[in-house]
């Protein structure tokens, strides 16, 4: 999981780089939207933390009370950054702005607002740029939306995801904020928070459904379930295999569920050496796989 640690410390750095002048800015000119995302930018600090609490903790190994390991907190913390995007970012962005168009006031000092934003985008811009090469390499050629819901470990699009967000909010609030000062449009810089915050609640949607399907217990990619069945079958001993019932217990850690119909000639201590030799390669083929359990069926039926 070096890629998503890559990741997220980029999109930690950047944030917590334009949070406080994001404040400063929006004290200095009243701006509603450019509130709102400083708010956007404390959620994306506070979630950089829980992701990288979530890669940590599910480094954990086996114990008596967690047979399997501890990799899936990656996915129970990602699934807490999810939460805290909908209501802390997505539900205080539309409350300001609902606020501010019922009561909207002058835009001042936009010299501040101006020169905050093309800093944000400068900074969101370079870890967008980071993240996206992160999860070029984890989705191996297929297309973006494809390779977010085949990817195991979901901290290598969250940051894509939040980035691209924060850029298309960047851009929302300097509209909103030129609506406001220069056409006279006093519900522009509320309406850019209102749309900001609809943005956020997107986001956390999707990273929420595909955060609770990885929770619930998601098969490995078909490439590997087709790399195993291949490997069983050209096992000397192994007379046929059967398609391999996975699961992922985290990002690199894949339970592997696999019947063998095995050469009734093979003596006890054959048998032993053909399952061995089998688990061997299938581990030194695929190195997420931490466990293979056998199971032996009944040859069938001519």
């Amino acid at each position: 999981m070096k890629e998503s640690r890559v990741s997220v410390y980029a999109a930690l750095a950047a944030n917590l780089a334009i949070t406080i002048t994001k404040f400063i800015a929006a004290a200095a000119s009243g701006s509603t939207s450019l509130f709102s995302e400083g708010v956007h930018s404390v959620v994306d600090s506070s979630d950089s933390l829980l992701l990288l609490l979530g890669l940590t903790l599910s480094k954990r190994g086996p114990s008596k009370e967690h047979p399997y390991g501890q990799g899936l907190q990656v996915y129970f913390w990602t699934l807490v950054v999810a939460m805290s995007i909908a209501g802390m970012g997505g539900g205080i962005s539309i409350y300001e702005g609902v606020l501010h168009i019922a009561k909207p006031h002058q835009i001042a000092d936009l010299g501040w607002a101006y020169g905050v934003l093309i800093a944000s985008f400068v900074f969101e811009g370079t870890s967008l740029v980071i993240s996206w090469r992160s999860f070029q390499r984890t989705r191996r050629g297929l297309g973006v939306w494809q390779g977010i819901r085949r990817a195991k470990d979901p901290t290598t699009f969250v940051v894509v995801l939040e980035d691209s967000a924060a850029l298309i909010g960047l851009v929302l609030a300097a509209a909103g904020l030129t609506g406001a000062r220069y056409l006279g449009l006093a519900w522009a810089d509320g309406g850019a928070s209102i749309a900001i915050g609809l943005l956020l609640l997107a986001v956390a949607i999707v990273l929420g459904r595909e955060t609770w399907s990885l929770l619930l217990g998601e098969a490995a990619n078909e490439d590997l379930v087709k790399s195993v069945r291949d490997i069983a079958r050209n096992q000397p001993g192994i007379v046929t295999a059967n398609a391999p019932i996975t699961m992922h217990f985290g990002p690199d850690h894949v339970h592997v569920d696999l019947e063998v119909e095995v050469d009734r000639s093979l003596s006890v201590g054959e048998l032993v050496d053909t399952t061995r030799a089998l688990e061997d390669k299938i581990r030194e083929r695929h190195p997420v796989v931490w466990r293979v359990w056998l199971h032996f069926v009944e040859p069938k039926p001519a």
